[in-house]
C-alpha cells in the first residue's frame, strides 16, 4: 500500500502531470476571464439594443400624443406606455400598463409581474394645451435570457474545454517524454559488464536527438574516466608491488642465509626501496589533490627564485658546491652541467609549493636524461611567464610528446626504475600547470635534446 501512494505521488510530481496541470490551470484561468469579458460585452450589446428600441418607439409614441393627445397610447400592447400628468397621476395608459404611475427617470429599470423592463421617458406638449410626461418601457426578459443562455453554455464548455485540453496535453507530453524515458532505462541498464553501451539517438534533430547524443558523450567521458582509473589503480599496484617484494625477498635471504647478507647490505636495500615507495606515494598523494583541485591558496609567485633553487638542488645533487645557481658548473664529474643564466624575473599568480613541484620534477627530468648540459630559462612572453627546460639527450618523439605525460609511462623503457623514476613527475606536472590556467609542451631542444616549455599567466 504504501508502495502504491509512493508511486502515485511520484506520478503526479513528474514533468508530464506538472506540464499538465500548468496548462490546464493557465487555459482554465485565460478561458474564465475570456467567458467573464463575454458575458459583460453580451449584456452590453444586448442592452444597446434594447434601448435603441425603447428610444425608437418612444420617439413614435411621442408623435402620436402630441397630435391625438393623451389617449393615442391606449392601444399599446407588449410594451409599458404611460402618460404621466404633472402631479403624478395617469393620464392614459396602454394595455399592459396599469396604474400606478411609472417612474419617469430615464433609462430605469422596472419590474412587473417578475419581468424585468428598461423605461425611458420624455417630456410631451398635450393639443389641448399642458405638458405631461411619456414613458415607454421594453422588456429584458430576451437580454435576460440570453445572457443565462451563455453562462450556462460557459459553464458546461469552459471544463469540457479544460478537460479535453488536459487530456491532450497528457498524451503529447507522455509521447513526447517517451523517448527520455526510454533513454533513462537504457542508462539504467548500462552497467560494469556492458561498459561500451550507449542510447540510442533518434534521428529527429530535435532536443531530445540532442540530449542522447550529449548522453553518449558523457557515458564516453566516464567510461575513459573508469577506464583510465583501473589502469591508475592497476599501474600502481605494481609499482608498489615492486619495492615491498624486493624487501621482502631480500628480508627472507637474510633470514635463511644470516652469514652471507651483513647488515649494512640489507639496511642499503631496505633505505633504497623505502625511498621508492615514499617517492611513489608522495606522486600519487600530488595526483590525487590535484585531481580533486587541492591548489592551495593563491598569492603571487616569484618562478625565478623557484627555478634558481631548482637548479641550484640539481647542482648540489649532482656533487656540486652549489655556487651562484647562474653559474653552469664544469660538469667534471660526468654529470650534466645545469645553466641557470636563462632565469629572469616573472611572477604568478598559483600555489607555491605546486609549482616548486613542477620545475623540480621538470629538472630532475632533464638531468636524468642529459649526456651533458641542461639548461633553464625563464622570460615574459605576451602577458605569460615561459619556463623552458632544454637538455642535450635523445629527446622525445613527435609520436609520444602526448603520451610522456600520461602516469606511469617511462619512454626510456631500457633504463632501471631508479634512474627512471615511477613516471609520475611529468604527469604531476602537466596537472599541475592546467590547475594554474596554463600549458607545458615538449618540443625539440636548441641543445639537441627535448625543450619542455611551461606557459603560465602573469600574475601579482
Amino acid at each position: 500500500m504504501v508502495g502504491r501512494t509512493t508511486a502515485r505521488r511520484r506520478r503526479f510530481r513528474s514533468v508530464r502531470a506538472r506540464t499538465t496541470l500548468g496548462a490546464g490551470l493557465v487555459v482554465l484561468a485565460a478561458l474564465l476571464v475570456g467567458a467573464a469579458a463575454f458575458v459583460v460585452v453580451l449584456r452590453l450589446v444586448l442592452l444597446d439594443g434594447v434601448r435603441t428600441s425603447a428610444e425608437a418607439g418612444l420617439e413614435q409614441a411621442s408623435s402620436r400624443v402630441e397630435a391625438e393627445g393623451a389617449a393615442a397610447v391606449s392601444g399599446y400592447e407588449d410594451v409599458l406606455v404611460q402618460v404621466v400628468g404633472p402631479g403624478g397621476s395617469v393620464l392614459a395608459h396602454g394595455d399592459d400598463a396599469d396604474p400606478p404611475a411609472l417612474p419617469t427617470a430615464d433609462e430605469s429599470r422596472w419590474s412587473h409581474d417578475g419581468e424585468r423592463w428598461l423605461l425611458v421617458a420624455d417630456d410631451v406638449d398635450l393639443p389641448g394645451g399642458g405638458e405631461a410626461t411619456l414613458v415607454y418601457g421594453v422588456s429584458l426578459e430576451q437580454t435576460d435570457s440570453a445572457v443565462r443562455a451563455a453562462l450556462v453554455l460557459l459553464a458546461v464548455g469552459v471544463p469540457v474545454l479544460v478537460l479535453v485540453l488536459g487530456a491532450v496535453t497528457w498524451a503529447v507530453t507522455g509521447r513526447a517524454l517517451r523517448p527520455v524515458e526510454r533513454m533513462r532505462t537504457e542508462v539504467e541498464t548500462i552497467r560494469a559488464a556492458r561498459p561500451d553501451a550507449r542510447v540510442e539517438v533518434p534521428d529527429t534533430d530535435d532536443e531530445v536527438a540532442r540530449l542522447a547524443t550529449t548522453m553518449n558523450a558523457m557515458l564516453d567521458r566516464l567510461d575513459r574516466a573508469a577506464e583510465g582509473q583501473r589502469r591508475f589503480v592497476s599501474d600502481a599496484s605494481h609499482e608498489l608491488r615492486s619495492p615491498i617484494a624486493s624487501i621482502r625477498q631480500h628480508a627472507e635471504v637474510a633470514a635463511a642465509h644470516p652469514d652471507s647478507t651483513g647488515v649494512e647490505e640489507f639496511s642499503d636495500v631496505v633505505r633504497s626501496e623505502a625511498l621508492r615507495l615514499q617517492d611513489l606515494v608522495t606522486g600519487l598523494l600530488e595526483l590525487s589533490r590535484l585531481d580533486e583541485g587541492g591548489l592551495g591558496a593563491r598569492r603571487p609567485v616569484d618562478l625565478d627564485d623557484l627555478a634558481l633553487d631548482a637548479v641550484a638542488r640539481a647542482r648540489a645533487s649532482a656533487g656540486r658546491d652549489g655556487g651562484d645557481s647562474r653559474d653552469g658548473g664544469d660538469g667534471r664529474d660526468g654529470s650534466p652541467v645545469v645553466d641557470g643564466s636563462g632565469i629572469s624575473a616573472a611572477r604568478v599568480l598559483g600555489d607555491e609549493r605546486v609549482l616548486a613541484g613542477v620545475v623540480r620534477n621538470l629538472v630532475d627530468n632533464a638531468v636524468r636524461h642529459a649526456s651533458t648540459r641542461v639548461a633553464v630559462g625563464l622570460a615574459e612572453q605576451g602577458g605569460s611567464a615561459v619556463l623552458t627546460v632544454d637538455d642535450d639527450g635523445q629527446g622525445v618523439a613527435a609520436a609520444d610528446r602526448d603520451r610522456v605525460f600520461e602516469r606511469f609511462v617511462r619512454l626510456d623503457e631500457a633504463r632501471s626504475r631508479d634512474a627512471g623514476g615511477a613516471g609520475l613527475g611529468l604527469a604531476i606536472v602537466r596537472d599541475a600547470v592546467r590547475a594554474h590556467g596554463g600549458e607545458v609542451v615538449v618540443l625539440d631542444s636548441p641543445l639537441g635534446g627535448a625543450r619542455f616549455e611551461v606557459r603560465i599567466a602573469l600574475g601579482g
